[in-house]
């Protein structure tokens, strides 16, 4: 194994982790095993839930320093600093797995951890690795003997396997495979010369296990020391550090993670909403003009990241920049993905080889697929970089964020622009207007409307295809996005995915082709098809997804947002719904008629989505007690407003009002349009 002045990062399979010669020592500083039901049971829980992908997966990482003092031992002894909860886990439970009969351990020989001064763990852990126990590992050592918390980890490691795996002996087979050759384990080995206290005293604050995005910049700092030149790698590696932590606060707008200066050359002098680097050698030259605001240490790697994880930055020269006034629709893993996902398939013929899931549990890995472990990993990091940075700018100037304000919230869509400072602030001070402002002030408001219905009908991030494919538009469009054609874009996105995906028999086209492919334009026009190529896919329990009312909801809003006689429409906003409402009930009260024999029960012209708490309080109510309630309070869709204007709610009502519908979704002649 090679050593260095600064830290190695090595991926382990479980397999890899316990069966080799190293070994872990746990030292005093660190506290007793101490996990319980909770974690033990998530921990397993989640390699069980990522089993079907038969991919690798990153479980979290490991920090250690080297303690052997003679290097050319045929082992080495790690000082573990932090992740040895989840390390004593995965010991105890590959001990469970081989005690309990497994025929994949026979690598797992002895005990890999060690404790310093604590002869009751050492003797509780060596007895339950050497020896051939079942259940209860407390019935070989007296009490006296027994570090209670890992017998108790052991103990409930078997109740786990036992509730999931129960008569399934070929299951349990297939988990124990998954475990040992899939589930990886980050090692993290700091330099030689590391002042281990204070590094324990850095991991203790934290409280918590660096997160893969962290891993992640440690990896691509990596790449860029492959850099030649000296002068261009340090500039590289102080141009990531600078954009990552720019970008890694998704609350705040990437411009104010820089100075003021800095943000002049990189977004434009009194201006500071357009960016003005064009790729990454330009924002390297960018960033060395200005070196004075970033030393040279600060990317080093893993020490500096752990020491100084991003934390919101505070700009004193903002006047307009409140710390928690922008909830983002995404984290910033997820984010990555979509960068990722770009940066793979811009400029090239889309395939579906080049997709890549939004799915951040595979960070690390799919990183290491496309940029990592790729052909020409140097040029692809660098362009990812200045993607990223290009990115955020894109995602802070065009995506919808929950803005939080003067006691009250709601979706916006503005921008980061300069103002004129005063003498106190000659360079300017920020504020935010809306992103397409002046004669764009309808369409601002309608592509906040459009991009909201997307995000509602998504809440897991994982399935926010609809922001890949806004993205993926702006990066083509940097330079000139106009408001009418960006939302004639996303009102086809949305007419993509409902007509080619949800209201088709079977999976329909993949997001992927949705995407890429035909760039957001329907296969099937809406102006082609009947209610009968449609309708059947509308009824109860067919819906696949709540995009099908968010998007009429969306059109409903457009139609009628002039109309002084539907002002409940024309003020609406779109909020998290995710229960499907019968309007005349399925189980209706005492005294009112039961429809639960007639088919047009479950018809899309009598469903539309609620919230869970009022489908819960309403559900068995008669549409005449729904419209009194509605009387008093706003309204929960527009498509429910709707409904709630007909005098006698039936059969014919219903009938009708599915027509209208239909004839709505179908109709192409939007604002947009």
């Amino acid at each position: 194994m090679p050593f260095s002045n600064t830290e190695e990062v090595t991926q382990l399979t479980v397999k890899q982790l316990l069966g080799s010669d190293d070994t872990y020592l746990i030292p005093m500083y660190q506290r007793n095993y101490a996990w319980e039901k909770g974690e033990i049971t998530q921990l397993i829980q989640d390699i069980i839930d990522y089993m079907p992908e038969q991919r690798p997966y990153y479980i979290g990482s490991l920090v250690v320093f080297r303690r052997q003092a003679d290097r050319s031992a045929r082992h080495t002894v790690f000082e573990t600093i932090d992740g040895q909860q989840r390390l004593t886990t995965l010991s105890l439970l590959t001990s469970y797995l081989k005690n309990n009969g497994s025929a994949n351990t026979a690598w797992y020989r002895d005990a890999k951890i060690h404790f310093e001064s604590r002869p009751l763990s050492k003797k509780t852990f060596d007895t339950i690795t050497n020896r051939h126990f079942h259940k209860e590992p407390s019935d070989a050592l007296k009490p006296e003997e027994i570090n209670t918390g890992i017998t108790n980890g052991y103990r409930l490691i078997g109740e786990a396997l036992d509730l999931a795996f129960k008569n399934s002996p070929e299951k349990l087979q297939h988990f124990e495979r998954f475990l040992f050759e899939q589930v990886q384990v980050m090692r993290i080995q700091v330099p030689d010369d590391t002042d281990l206290n204070h590094y324990f005293e850095i991991m203790n604050s934290r409280g918590e296990q660096l997160e893969k995005h962290e891993v992640l910049k440690a990896k691509l700092l990596e790449v860029l020391n492959q850099e030649p030149d000296d002068a261009i790698k340090e500039s590289s590696k102080r141009t990531l550090h600078l954009v990552w932590e720019s970008c890694a606060n998704m609350e705040k707008y990437a411009q104010s993670g820089f100075s003021p200066k800095l943000r002049n050359e990189l977004f434009g002098d009194q201006k500071w909403d357009e960016l003005q680097p064009k790729n990454f050698e330009q924002l390297c030259q960018t960033v060395a003009q200005h070196s004075e605001e970033s030393s040279a240490d600060e990317s080093k790697a893993l020490s500096y990241i752990i020491a100084n994880p991003v934390k919101e930055r505070t700009t004193t020269e903002d006047g307009d920049d409140t710390p928690d006034r922008f909830n983002s629709v995404i984290n910033f893993p997820n984010f990555l993905l979509h960068i990722l996902r770009i940066s793979v398939n811009e400029g090239t013929q889309a395939h579906t080889d080049n997709d890549v899931p939004l799915d951040d549990k595979r960070l690390i890995q799919l990183f290491e697929e496309h940029i990592l472990k790729a052909e020409a990993p140097l040029e692809r990091s660098r362009k990812f970089i200045f993607n990223l940075l290009k990115g955020k700018h894109l995602f802070d100037h065009y995506i919808i964020k929950r803005e939080f304000l003067k006691g009250s919230d709601s979706w916006s869509l503005k921008r980061y622009k300069w103002n004129k400072g005063d003498s106190r602030n000659s360079l300017g001070k920020s504020s935010y207007v809306n992103t397409f402002d002046g004669g764009d002030d309808q369409l601002n408001r309608s592509l906040l409307m459009l991009l909201s219905a997307f995000h509602v009908s998504t809440p897991t991030m994982v399935y926010k295809h609809w922001l890949n494919a806004a993205l993926n538009y702006l990066f083509s469009n940097e330079s000139d996005v106009i408001a009418s054609e960006y939302l004639t874009h996303m009102e086809g996105v949305a007419r993509a995915f409902v007509f080619d995906r949800y209201l088709v028999k079977g999976e329909g086209a993949s997001y992927y082709e949705m995407i890429y492919r035909r760039k957001g334009k329907p296969q099937r026009d809406p102006g082609t098809l009947s209610a009968g190529d449609i309708s059947p896919q509308m009824r109860f329990t067919k819906i696949k997804n709540n995009l099908v009312f968010n998007y009429l909801d969306y059109l409903l809003w457009q139609k009628y947002r002039n109309d002084n006689s539907q002002k409940q429409i024309a003020n609406y906003e779109f909020t998290f719904r995710s229960s499907v409402e019968h309007y005349y009930p399925q189980t209706p009260m005492e005294g009112v008629k039961d429809m639960s024999d007639d088919p047009s029960l479950h018809y899309f012209g009598n469903l539309c989505l609620i919230s869970h708490s009022k489908n819960s309080r309403l559900s068995n109510f008669s549409p005449a007690a729904k419209k009194d309630y509605y009387a008093q309070n706003s309204i929960d869709s527009p498509k429910q407003h709707l409904m709630m204007q007909f005098d006698n709610w039936d059969k014919a009502a219903i009938l009708e009002h599915e027509e209208e519908m239909i004839s709505t979704l179908l109709n192409t002649d939007t604002a947009a349009s």
